[in-house]
C-alpha cells in the first residue's frame, strides 16, 4: 500500500474513532476551522481534529505519529502569533474542551485546555473568588497560564502560573501523564514557563483567591495630555497597595456610554487602575487621575468576569505586537513612550500599552522559568490593522517602541506576548540559567520535538 493510500485510510479511521470533529482540506467546515483571530496567519494544515476530550487527543497524537506528521495545538484563545497552525501539519483544537470544574471549599478550579479566561472567570464569580487571569477574556488558559503570562491581578495575587496545582498532559508518545509538586516534580517544575513544549495540557488544576469585590477607573484624555496622565498613573501606582493594577495606554478611542463621540475613532490616552476591593477605596486611589484635565471618565464596582483590563480587540484584522521589561519608569522614558504613541497606526485596535508590575508578581517563587517575575514595568506595542499594505508600517512601528526603550529594558521578556523573535527571545523569557535544565526535560518528553510550534525549547 503507497503512502497516500496509508495516510487515506488513517485518515478515515481517524475520522471514526474520535468523538470529535475531523477536517481535511476540500471538507465542508475545513477553512472556518482553520481561521485564528490573526487575519495575517493563512496557513493550511493537512489535517485538524477537533476534540472532544482526552481521549481523542491521544487518537490525535497517535494518528500524527504514525504519519510523522509535525503536530500544533490550538487551544481556545487567540492564537494571534500563529502557533495554533502548521502548513501541512496536524492541529489537535481543543476548543470543544471547555469545561471549568469549581471546588469553592478547596478554592480551586479544574480547568479543560479548551477554556478561555472568560470560561474561567464565569464559573468562579458565583463563589467569590477569581483567577490572576489576562487582559482579555478571549484569552485562553493553558498557553497563558503555561506561558508564565502576566494579568490583571498579578500584583494583589501574583502569577497566574504561580497557582498552577497540576496538569494533566498527553504526551508526544500520546500517553497520559499528570505532573504536580510529587508527580512527576520536574516536568511539573518546567510547565512554569515552558509552554506547549512538553505535552497537550487536556485539563490545569489552579488556585483561586477570595475576591468578593472588585472595581476599576478609566479616565480618558487627549493625546497632548498624556504625558501628564502617565505619570500621574506612575505616582498613583507607587504609592498604592499591590490591590491596585492595570495600565495606561494610548490607543483609538470606540463608542462607549461614557465616551464622547467625538473621541472616536480618534488617538486617546487612557488610565486603567483597577482594584481588588470596593468603589470607595478605588475612588481614593484614583482621585489624583480624576483630578487632571479629561474628556471621559468611569469608576465604580463591576463584575471581575466582566471587566477586561483593555478594549476588546475586533476581529478580522492583521496583528503584530511584541514586548520588553523596564527597569522603571522615568520622566525620559514616558517622554519617548509618549512621543512614539504619536506615530501608531489610527485609527485601527492598535493600542500603545505600559503595565505595572510588582506586588505579589514580583514576591512568587523565583527559580521558575519566569524570567520577566521581576520587572517593575512592561512596554507593550500592539499594531492592529486592516489589509496587507500595512504590513510595513506596523512591524516598523513595532521595531520602533522596542528601539526606543531600550536603554532602560532588562532584557527579560513575557513570551506570551511576542510572536516568533528568534531563539535568543525564548532564551530572554526562559532565563538563561534555566534553559538547559528546560532543554533537559524536553529530550526526556519529547526528544523528536514533535512539539515545535510554540517558543520552542530544543531537546539536548
Amino acid at each position: 500500500m503507497g503512502i497516500r493510500s496509508t495516510a487515506g485510510t488513517a485518515l478515515t479511521a481517524l475520522r471514526a474513532d474520535l468523538a470529535g470533529d475531523v477536517f481535511a482540506p476540500g471538507d465542508a467546515g475545513y477553512d472556518a476551522a482553520r481561521a485564528v483571530f490573526n487575519a495575517a496567519v493563512d496557513r493550511r494544515p493537512a489535517v485538524i481534529a477537533r476534540c472532544a476530550d482526552a481521549a481523542d487527543v491521544v487518537r490525535a497524537v497517535r494518528f500524527g505519529r504514525d504519519l510523522d506528521l509535525r503536530i500544533a495545538v490550538r487551544g481556545g484563545g487567540h492564537a494571534v502569533a500563529g502557533t495554533a497552525l502548521g502548513d501541512g501539519a496536524l492541529v489537535v483544537d481543543l476548543r470543544r474542551m471547555r469545561g471549568v470544574s469549581v471546588r469553592p471549599g478547596a478554592a480551586t478550579a479544574r480547568v479543560e485546555g479548551g477554556a478561555t479566561l472568560r470560561d474561567l472567570d464565569r464559573a468562579t464569580r458565583p463563589y467569590g473568588l477569581a483567577s490572576s487571569g489576562g487582559c482579555a477574556p478571549g484569552i485562553g488558559v493553558g498557553g497563558f497560564v503555561l506561558g508564565g503570562g502576566t494579568g490583571r491581578l498579578d500584583r494583589a495575587f501574583g502569577l497566574a502560573v504561580d497557582d498552577l496545582l497540576g496538569v494533566e498532559l498527553v504526551t508526544a508518545d500520546a500517553e497520559r501523564v499528570r505532573a504536580g509538586a510529587d508527580e512527576n516534580p520536574e516536568l511539573f517544575w518546567a510547565l512554569h514557563g515552558g509552554g506547549g513544549n512538553f505535552g497537550i495540557a487536556t485539563a490545569l488544576t489552579l488556585r483561586l483567591h477570595p475576591l468578593p469585590e472588585f472595581s476599576l477607573a478609566l479616565v480618558v484624555c487627549r493625546p497632548d495630555r498624556g504625558r501628564d496622565l502617565v505619570r500621574a498613573f506612575r505616582e498613583v501606582i507607587a504609592a498604592g497597595p499591590d490591590a491596585a493594577g492595570g495600565a495606561v495606554l494610548y490607543t483609538t478611542g470606540t463608542p462607549a456610554p461614557f465616551l464622547p463621540k467625538r473621541l472616536a475613532g480618534r488617538l486617546v490616552c487612557a488610565a486603567l487602575l483597577t482594584y481588588a476591593g470596593g468603589p470607595a477605596g478605588l475612588r481614593r486611589l484614583a482621585a489624583p487621575l480624576l483630578a487632571l484635565p479629561h474628556e471621559a471618565e468611569f469608576a465604580g464596582a463591576v463584575p471581575y468576569a466582566d471587566a477586561p483590563c483593555l478594549p476588546a480587540a475586533p476581529p478580522g484584522l492583521r496583528i503584530h505586537g511584541s514586548a520588553e521589561c523596564l527597569s522603571g519608569l522615568p520622566d525620559d522614558l514616558v517622554d519617548v513612550f509618549c512621543a512614539r504613541a504619536l506615530t501608531m497606526p489610527v485609527p485601527t485596535g492598535s493600542r500603545y500599552v505600559l503595565v505595572p508590575r510588582g506586588g505579589a508578581g514580583a514576591a512568587g517563587p523565583a527559580d521558575r522559568p519566569v524570567a520577566h517575575r521581576h520587572a517593575p514595568w512592561l512596554v507593550h506595542p500592539f499594531a492592529m490593522w486592516a489589509g496587507p499594505a500595512g504590513d510595513e508600517r506596523a512591524a516598523a512601528w513595532v521595531q520602533g517602541a522596542r528601539s526606543d526603550v531600550r536603554p532602560w529594558r532588562t532584557g527579560a521578556v513575557c513570551l506570551t506576548l511576542i510572536g516568533d523573535e528568534g531563539p535568543e527571545r525564548v532564551r530572554a523569557g526562559l532565563g538563561v540559567g534555566n534553559t538547559l535544565r528546560l532543554a533537559k526535560v524536553k529530550r526526556r518528553h519529547d526528544p523528536d520535538n514533535v512539539f515545535r510550534f510554540n517558543h520552542n525549547i530544543k531537546p539536548v
